[in-house]
Formats: C-alpha cells, sequence, structure tokens
C-alpha cells in the first residue's frame, strides 16, 4: 500500500512550523511529505523593517528550508494556484510556469495573506509594498537612490519632493517601517554637504483615528511622541485619495510632492482561498477550533488564511489575529491534529494567550508590552530584539542577526545602494500575483479533465 500524503501549501511561520513537527513526530514510513512554496526559504517577517534600513542583511531573516530539518519533506518550488477539496487535487503553478496536478490525501492550507489594495487611483502602479524580501530590499536602494537623485539635481522643486517620503498604514509594519527608514536618511543626509536636513520629511498617514491601537492609549501615546521628536509627521483620520508618479493625493485634499509611497495597510488571505468554493469569514477560511475545515475530510487551514477561532478570548465570534506568534503555535496544533487523524486518535482545539506587543522603531526607541506590562525607551527594545532573536528558528539565523545588530551598534549605518532598481520601476503589482489564481470552476473543470486522462487519482 502506499503511504498516506501530505500536502502542505505555504513557508511561512504557520506551513513551516507544522512541516518541522510532522517531521520530527511522524515515523518514516508513516507518511509522505509535500511542501509547496514559491522560495525555499521561511522569513521572518517582523524585522522586514530592519532590512528595508540596511540594519539586517536580507539573508539573516531568510531561513533556507534546505538547510534544515529532517530533509524528508520534498520541496515543490511553485505556488498553489486553486484546490479541488472534493478530489483532493491541489492545482500548481511551478517557477518553471508548468501547472501540475498534485493529489492528496491530507492538506494543510498555509498559503498566508497578500497586501490590502483598495481602488485607489494610481496606488498598484507607483506604491511600494513591504511584504516580501525583495520588495524590503528594493526600497533600501530606492531610498538611498532618492538622497543621491536629490544631491545631483539642480531643481529644488524636484530635490524636495525626492526627499518627502510617504508611509500608509499605522500598524506595526507601517510604524515600523517608517521610523526605521527615517533613521537611516536623518543619518544619511549628514554624508551630503549639499542637502538640508530639513528638507528631508516622513509622512505616516493612517485612517485609524489612533497609531497601533492594540497598544493602548499610553503606550501609542509614547510611540506617537518619539516619531514627532524625531520629526516624523503623523496624520490620522486619513488615507490616500490618489497616486502619482511625482505626488500623493490625501484624502483631505493636501497634495505632498513625493516620489516614495509605501503602502502598508493591512493584508488580507491569500487569492488562494477563494478558489476553494468554501465558507470564509471576511475572506478568511472558516475552520474550527481544531483547525480543520467543517464537511471535509482531511483539510486543515491555519494562520493568516484560516479565521481561527479564539479560544481563550472567550467570545463569541472572536478569532485570532493575523500574527506571527499565533501562526507558529497552530502550525504545531495542526501537526498534532494532522497525526492524530492519520492514527485514529481524538483532535486537540487550539488555545493561546497572546503574550505581548513588541514595536521596535529603531536606534534606542521601542515600545513593548510584555504579558500586559507597559514599557519604552532601552528596556522595550532590549524586550523587542530578545523575543525576535529567541523566535528565529536556527542558530545560523540567531547567529547572522545578532551580528548584525552589534555591527550596526557599534560602526553605524552603511549608505550603499546596489543599483539593481536603477532602470526599471518595481512597484505593488509587481511582486504579488494576485491575478494567477483560478476561479473555482477552472479549478474544477481542469481537475475533471485531469482524472478522465488517468494524470490523477
Amino acid at each position: 500500500m502506499t503511504r498516506p500524503r501530505i500536502l502542505v501549501v505555504g513557508a511561512g511561520f504557520a506551513g513551516v512550523g507544522c512541516v518541522r513537527r510532522l517531521e520530527r513526530r511522524l515515523r518514516p514510513d508513516e507518511a509522505d511529505l509535500t511542501l509547496v512554496t514559491p522560495f525555499s526559504y521561511q522569513l521572518y517577517l517582523p524585522l522586514l523593517p530592519q532590512v528595508a534600513s540596511g540594519v539586517l542583511t536580507p539573508q539573516s531573516i531568510a531561513v533556507s528550508l534546505r538547510r534544515s530539518g529532517k530533509y524528508r519533506t520534498r520541496i515543490i518550488p511553485g505556488g498553489a494556484i486553486g484546490v479541488d477539496l472534493r478530489s483532493k487535487v491541489c492545482v500548481i503553478r511551478t517557477i518553471t510556469d508548468r501547472i501540475v496536478d498534485e493529489s492528496y490525501d491530507y492538506i494543510v492550507l498555509a498559503p498566508g495573506s497578500v497586501t490590502r489594495t483598495f481602488d485607489i487611483p494610481g496606488l498598484v502602479d507607483h506604491a511600494f509594498g513591504m511584504k516580501t524580501l525583495a520588495e524590503a530590499a528594493y526600497i533600501r536602494d530606492h531610498v538611498i537612490a532618492q538622497l543621491d537623485l536629490a544631491d545631483a539635481s539642480q531643481d529644488p522643486d524636484e530635490r524636495a519632493s525626492r526627499l518627502q517620503f510617504v508611509v500608509v498604514g499605522g500598524g506595526y509594519a507601517g510604524t515600523e517601517t517608517a521610523a526605521c527608514l527615517q533613521l537611516l536618511t536623518s543619518n544619511a543626509v549628514q554624508r551630503y554637504p549639499r542637502l538640508d536636513p530639513k528638507l528631508i520629511k516622513w509622512h505616516l498617514i493612517d485612517i485609524a483615528p489612533k497609531l497601533m491601537p492594540e497598544l493602548g492609549d499610553k503606550l501609542g501615546g509614547s510611540a506617537q511622541r518619539m516619531l514627532r521628536e524625531r520629526g516624523v509627521e503623523i496624520s490620522l483620520g486619513v488615507s490616500i485619495a490618489k497616486a502619482g508618479a511625482r505626488e500623493v493625493t490625501f484624502t483631505n485634499g493636501r497634495v505632498v510632492p513625493t516620489r516614495t509611497l509605501i503602502w502598508t495597510a493591512g493584508v488580507v488571505a491569500s487569492p488562494l482561498i477563494a478558489t476553494l468554493d468554501a465558507e470564509t469569514v471576511r475572506g478568511r477560511l472558516a475552520v474550527n477550533a481544531e483547525l480543520d475545515l467543517p464537511g471535509y475530510d482531511g483539510v486543515f487551514a491555519l494562520g493568516d488564511a484560516a479565521a481561527v477561532p479564539d479560544l481563550a478570548k472567550g467570545e463569541e465570534g472572536a478569532v485570532c489575529p493575523p500574527s506571527a506568534q499565533h501562526a507558529m503555535r497552530q502550525g504545531r496544533t495542526v501537526a498534532d491534529n494532522v497525526i492524530a487523524t492519520l492514527r485514529g486518535e481524538p483532535l486537540t482545539a487550539y488555545r493561546h494567550k497572546d503574550l505581548g506587543l513588541v514595536v521596535d522603531l529603531g536606534g534606542r526607541d521601542a515600545v513593548s508590552k510584555p504579558l500586559g506590562v507597559e514599557l519604552h525607551g532601552m528596556a522595550a527594545q532590549a524586550v523587542a530584539r530578545g523575543y525576535h532573536w529567541s523566535a528565529l528558528r536556527t542558530n545560523v539565523a540567531k547567529t547572522r542577526v545578532l551580528t548584525n545588530w552589534v555591527l550596526n551598534a557599534v560602526a553605524g549605518d552603511d549608505f550603499v545602494r546596489t543599483g539593481f532598481q536603477s532602470r526599471r520601476p518595481a512597484k505593488l503589482s509587481d511582486f504579488e500575483y494576485v491575478h494567477s489564481y483560478l476561479t473555482p470552476e477552472q479549478v474544477r473543470e481542469r481537475v475533471e479533465e485531469a482524472v478522465d486522462l488517468g494524470e490523477v487519482e
């Protein structure tokens, strides 16, 4: 008899956590493991702003999947673009652009999320995202390039526009991105004697009335005060009405001349979820507390793409926020429940109380709320970096990150740009392939044809 086939979609915190636990706890002859992911690394997303600002090198937060683990898992380099839950077939577009049909007995859906955009004129054509490693590295190059171009320009208006930067999104990603990059430019401009430091302006805007409301009024106020003291202009209750190549129009009518618009206004579940033709909650797959999909055999979902009941809150309808903290622990629970299903054992409900929040604002600035204790300044910085460091999955990653932090603290920033972005701009539409997915009807038609041809069981 063939062994049961377990297919895991996605190599984020949830997917990798699940795969590694399955590798440790399954007997070698108990099941075959397959992981579908476009990139053979796990990205430690919370530290992405530090890559954009050059504090960390890109490879320090990209943990290779091929040099860790037990090497039992087959990796398919590509992206899942559709799933037929009834036929138990996943449609995959490989990195060679070939479409293949992968049969499974058990599937773990952890495809993560994509940047949430709205129907704002010019947004996807002129804004940068901050969701991938490539985007973070690209933004760093772009920001340093603006200093070089402003320094070389003879036009005062052009110089001023190149030295204004707009970040949309007052959550953790947007706030940390604005904070870290503002620190980079304020340090870098000292090396440009022709540039007036007063021309550098960072704008952080959000439609919400508060910055990072999860922190509470006290810590949220501390974060705002730290940023404003560093010259970051914070505008709340405001968003983008229109984006252009050389200016951005706010919803309050204000026009800001800029060549840099960074969009971090939230995320939505991967478009893969829409191909399943299953029940969703605000776009996320509706699952039980055991992280399995009602009405389907052997289907589990977790992470950003699943609306997982938050039993720790004790509130009806409460779901876990799409955070790394929950994703890592959900990965372990799903692995245990897949194994329990294989062995005919009862499943375990997911329950985890949030351990707290950490926000690294660069330099010595930070705010943290571990286990409900409010901290700011150096104490908060120690907690924030200590948490991130401990959450890195391998000793190699921990060593690289710690070395980068020490080097940056001792030697300061460097302001070298690679130049790879100088010829062609790369915006939101270039990094997230949201139009590559099939419709539920296309998935069914493809799988039915494959079954008729005998290509899948």
